[in-house]
């Protein structure tokens, strides 16, 4: 048995060189590669929260559709069905 689930570090040296060719104006303070292991570890989440919200937006304007043509002003349970089942 090797290690745990942690993920290989990128050397910190890496980082910076990178960084420094990218943005050479920025000035890295000592610590900010536990920044980028955060941002790395976070970002499933993020993805996964952004696929959701583009699904509700997808869903509202679907379900708006569906109330404007069934001549609602508003949008029912009903239009949200309909619009959850042609996505």
């Amino acid at each position: 048995g090797g290690g745990g689930g942690m993920k290989r570090r990128a050397p910190r040296s890496t980082l910076r060189k990178i960084i420094k060719k990218h943005k050479p104006q920025l000035r890295l303070a000592a610590n900010t590669d536990l920044l980028f292991e955060s941002l790395i570890f976070f970002f499933p989440l993020l993805k996964v929260h952004l696929s959701f919200l583009l699904f509700l937006h997808r869903l509202a304007e679907e379900a708006r559709t569906n109330a404007f043509e069934n001549k609602s002003k508003i949008i029912k349970p009903e239009h949200v069905i309909a619009a959850a089942k042609v996505i």
